[in-house]
């Protein structure tokens, strides 16, 4: 396991997504991560060795928290204060054992799936109605709502609404075929590859080693810090 540190995110601001699975936290927290992340909107910190969450930043825009598979029994309260706007938390793989513990859930306010899989809270007689009584805004837990329908995939959705967009640009394009020639022409003058732009707008100063970012940029690629979002793209730093 890593110990990792985020020294120099220059541009916090334009940092959407951060996933930092199986990295080791330090004193229960991962050093860097704090509340300059205004724009944080998932994290995701499986397998961190974290015993707590004492130390979690204010992040107010995180919608989804990913915290599975690691020792955290209680002190779910700080949520509430620092994530006010979660709709999405995994806590599957942590060490909550009673309902006194989720009860400090219920001041998140906008939270609609719950997962507490493998805690050893599921094993409580009633235990789904109970959650489902206890925090009565939510609508799924462990992937299921009441009445046992699963719940939906959100990658899937984000699919669907791009190929709506497509179908979208093809109607404003005109018929397939219309202008393939032309097309044929302008693909033969550029030839550049997905790795040739990657390297050109390159983030170099993340310096850390597989932590996985989403940035917000306009058409400039030196541009990470305006509000208007033109493309998201991955990318992975190296040390």
């Amino acid at each position: 396991m890593r110990t990792i540190k985020l020294l120099d995110f220059r541009n916090k601001l334009a940092v959407t997504e951060l996933v930092l699975d199986n990295c080791r936290s330090s004193n229960g927290e991962i050093e860097g991560l704090n509340d300059s992340f205004k724009e944080l909107e998932f994290l995701s910190m499986a397998n961190v060795e974290l015993t707590s969450l004492a130390k979690l930043p204010t992040l107010s825009k995180l919608r989804k928290l990913e915290l599975s598979d690691n020792i955290i029994s209680g002190g779910l309260e700080v949520l509430a204060e620092r994530c006010p706007n979660l709709t999405y938390l995994n806590l599957s793989g942590n060490k909550i054992k009673d309902l006194g513990t989720v009860e400090a859930l219920q001041n998140l306010k906008n939270l609609k799936s719950l997962d507490l899989f493998n805690c050893e809270i599921t094993n409580l007689e009633d235990y789904r109605d109970s959650i489902f009584e206890l925090l009565q805004q939510i609508t799924y837990l462990d992937g299921f709502d009441q009445e046992d329908n699963e719940a939906p995939d959100s990658e899937d959705d984000d699919d669907e609404g791009d190929e709506d967009d497509d179908d979208e640009e093809e109607d404003e394009a005109g018929p397939p075929g219309e202008y393939e020639e032309e097309d044929d022409e302008d693909d033969g003058g550029s030839d550049l590859g997905e790795g040739e732009e990657e390297e050109e707008v390159g983030l170099s100063y993340l310096m850390k080693e597989e932590i996985q970012v989403k940035v917000r940029r306009e058409k400039s690629p030196q541009d990470l810090s305006s509000s208007t979002v033109q493309m998201e793209e991955y990318y992975e730093a190296g040390i």
